[in-house]
C-alpha cells in the first residue's frame, strides 16, 4: 500500500460496534406486530419499500427507521391501526436507541496500534445524538481527531470531509463493512478503501460484484490492516 497514508477514517456501525443485528432484531419484532395484517416477510418488504421512499427525507438512523415503521403501519392497517399498536411501534424504536455498545473484536487493539501514528477520524452516516451517544458510551472517543457525522457517503460527502481535514485523497484510507457506502465512493475520489465484511448487512448496502482496485483491500478482520501500513 501506499506508505503516504496520513489520516485513517473508520466507518462506526458494524465496523467498530454491532448495530444491524439490532436493527433486524426491532424489524423482526414491529413485522410479528402486523401479521394479523400481512404474512411477517410482506410487512418487512413493506418496511423496506416505505424506507427507500423517505431516505431522501430523514437520511439514515434509527428515528427515520421509527418514522418508516409508524407509515407502514398506518399503511398496512389503512388507517384502522390501534394507538396502542402505534405505541408499541415507538417503544421498539425507542428501545433500539438504548441499545448497549458491544465492540467487535480487534477494535481497541487496532486503535492502541495505530493511535499516534495516524490521524483517525471516524466517518459514519446516522443520527447525529444516537452516534454521539455510541461513540462516548464505547469508550473509544479518545482516539479520534475528528468525528463526521455525514447524511450521505457519496463522492462529494468525502470530498467534503477531506477539505475540511485538508488531507490529499492519496493520503486518506477508509475502513467499513459496505463497499457501496465506505469503498466505492473514495476509490472514485482517489483514495484507498479497505472492506472488512460483517456476518449482516442491511440490503440497501449490500454488493454483489467482485471488486478488484490497485486502492483496495479486503480484509477478514479490523487488525489485518496493520499488515498494510
Amino acid at each position: 500500500m501506499n506508505n503516504h497514508i496520513t489520516t485513517i477514517a473508520f466507518d462506526a456501525d458494524d465496523t467498530l460496534w454491532v448495530n444491524e443485528p439490532y436493527f433486524q432484531e426491532a424489524e423482526k419484532e414491529f413485522c410479528a406486530l402486523l401479521e394479523d395484517y400481512l404474512p411477517q416477510h410482506s410487512v418487512s418488504q413493506e418496511l423496506f419499500k416505505t424506507e427507500m421512499k423517505n431516505l431522501h427525507l430523514y437520511g439514515y438512523g434509527v428515528k427515520g427507521f421509527m418514522l418508516c415503521m409508524i407509515e407502514t403501519v398506518s399503511r398496512i392497517s389503512e388507517g384502522t391501526a390501534s394507538i396502542q399498536l402505534i405505541n408499541r411501534t415507538i417503544e421498539i424504536g425507542q428501545e433500539l436507541l438504548q441499545k448497549p455498545i458491544e465492540l467487535l473484536e480487534g477494535v481497541a487493539e487496532t486503535l492502541d496500534v495505530l493511535k499516534g501514528k495516524y490521524r483517525l477520524v471516524v466517518a459514519t452516516k446516522g443520527d447525529l445524538l444516537d452516534q454521539e451517544r455510541k461513540l462516548k458510551n464505547s469508550g473509544l472517543q479518545d482516539y479520534f481527531h475528528h468525528i463526521e457525522i455525514m447524511s450521505n457517503k457519496k463522492e462529494s460527502d468525502y470530498q467534503k470531509l477531506l477539505k475540511h481535514l485538508d488531507c490529499k485523497p492519496e493520503h486518506f484510507l477508509m475502513l467499513g463493512n459496505s463497499i457501496k457506502s465506505d469503498v466505492l465512493p473514495v476509490l472514485e475520489i482517489g483514495g484507498f478503501a479497505a472492506h472488512i465484511p460483517y456476518h449482516v448487512t442491511w440490503s440497501h448496502e449490500q454488493h454483489e460484484h467482485h471488486l478488484e482496485h490497485s486502492n483496495f483491500m479486503e480484509l477478514k478482520s479490523i487488525d489485518e490492516i496493520l499488515r498494510y501500513l
